[in-house]
């Protein structure tokens, strides 16, 4: 169901969100998560600098960086929006979101970076303490 503008219906595309979230307990066991995945893809290329250092962290002794259902469920994310975006002709790169141009101007690039890889760290820094 798409809305005027070409985009998905967020009530559709929460809707399917939902039902991939009770699927995944239901079939799987497990909850679905993408911060663990994060911390396997740094393993990964950490281990590629220097393996001996990751045998001896206890941290990748228990979450060791490997490729697994999670990590290919975060790769299926990018793809998905990235195939919705180009499906639904709203794809476009663009430094400035309208939003934050509307609201802090567009002279304001480095600004957004520097606020959205903050948020980001914050965000990662959350899930990883609830362990998720």
């Amino acid at each position: 169901m798409m809305q005027r503008d070409g985009g998905w219906s967020p009530y559709l595309a929460g809707a399917l969100s939902g039902l991939v979230g009770v699927f995944s307990v239901w079939f799987t066991g497990q909850y679905f998560g993408a911060s663990t995945s994060f911390v396997r893809t740094a393993g990964m290329i950490e281990q590629v600098f220097g393996p001996e250092r990751i045998a001896q962290m206890d941290y990748f002794i228990k979450v060791a960086p490997r490729i697994d259902w999670q990590w290919m469920f975060v790769v299926g994310i990018f793809l998905g929006a990235m195939v919705s975006a180009l499906t639904s002709g709203s794809f476009k790169l663009q430094a400035v979101p309208d939003m934050w141009a509307a609201r802090f101007g567009t002279r304001s690039t480095a600004r957004r970076a520097v606020t959205a890889f903050a948020g980001g760290v914050v965000a990662m820094f959350g899930a990883r303490m609830a362990d998720g």
